[in-house]
């Protein structure tokens, strides 16, 4: 048996998970104390995983993190939602904490590929896995791996603009996908979390048009087979994505093909976990008894080979 620890580090919360072989076992999550700094809430992973995990035993660990990462370089450059991480050697620090070969990667790349592993489109390629949440970011997963383009900075839709002239976004932009369409921004906009906000039909109106243009663009410029919504916004049901899905015909160019075909999360919270595991598997294929048997270091910034299922 092959064990695996997971961690997922995002704006809102963080989780730990042990899975055994291709079993999620155990699982803990706490929200983030962004006060706290690198090194408090790597206390606090350790304190978790001690818990859910007394033996602390593991083959290898796959981490989501939600910022920009070189993954060539396996560093995390920094997080737009929580302050301290510039510089922080996360990979040194999880690896001499737990004693584990560790690998890391943008959150939304992870996600990619845990719902194109064991999620809605296992076996969908192109795929275009988009997390809504605190922030928005992307990751897209061809026949040939993951694409990340120069520096790992590929498929950040979250900050192309989708209204000019709208209002300011963390990043120094205006009317980013994220400013108009994140939780964060939803809370501090409209008092209420987007949870709630969600239940309205007739905020819901409202809402699916600036989510369709980001969509729309994505779909122009990819074309990818599915796109698949993570985070908080996969738990909102048909009530939004039937409505969506109506907004984004209606925006679509007319004489476009492209498919259209976007779906809620399958595995919901667990996207990332999930994606961490296949992410282990692949980087550290000798640590790992099951039927992976492809290594993710194969010389090319780009991408990640992985095996076709």
């Amino acid at each position: 048996m092959t064990r695996t620890l997971a961690i997922d580090i995002g704006g809102t919360n963080f989780t730990v998970a042990i899975f055994d072989d291709e079993k999620l076992t155990a699982k803990a999550t706490r929200p983030t104390d962004r006060a706290a700094g690198p090194v408090g809430m790597m206390d606090s992973i350790q304190e978790m995983v001690r818990k859910i995990a007394p033996l602390g035993k593991f083959d290898a660990c796959g981490i989501g993190f939600g910022g920009p990462v070189d993954f060539e370089e396996q560093k995390v450059l920094l997080s737009v939602q929580v302050p301290g991480w510039e510089g922080f050697d996360l990979i040194r620090e999880v690896e001499s904490r737990f004693d584990v070969s560790t690998v890391i990667d943008r959150d939304t790349m992870v996600g990619a590929l845990g719902e194109g592993f064991y999620g809605v489109a296992r076996e969908v390629r192109p795929l275009f896995y988009i997390t809504v949440s605190t922030g928005v970011g992307g990751g897209l997963l061809t026949e040939h791996g993951l694409y990340r383009g120069k520096n790992s900075y590929a498929c950040e839709v979250g900050h192309h603009t989708i209204l000019p002239n709208g209002p300011l976004c963390l990043c120094g932009s205006y009317g980013c996908m994220e400013r108009m369409c994140s939780g964060l921004w939803l809370q501090r906009d409209y008092g209420d979390t987007a949870e709630n906000l969600l239940k309205s039909p007739v905020f819901i109106m409202k809402y699916v048009v600036y989510l369709a243009q980001g969509l729309k663009n994505t779909i122009m410029f990819l074309n990818p087979a599915m796109i698949v919504l993570g985070g908080g916004i996969s738990r909102a049901g048909d009530a939004l994505f039937i409505p969506l899905r109506k907004e984004l015909s209606r925006q679509m160019t007319s004489w476009s093909k492209a498919s259209i075909n976007v779906q809620p999360a399958s595995l919901r919270d667990e996207s990332i976990l999930w994606g961490a595991l296949k992410l282990a598997q692949l980087r550290f294929p000798s640590n790992n008894r099951s039927s992976i048997a492809h290594s993710l270091a194969d010389g090319n910034e780009n991408r990640i080979q992985l095996p076709r299922n």
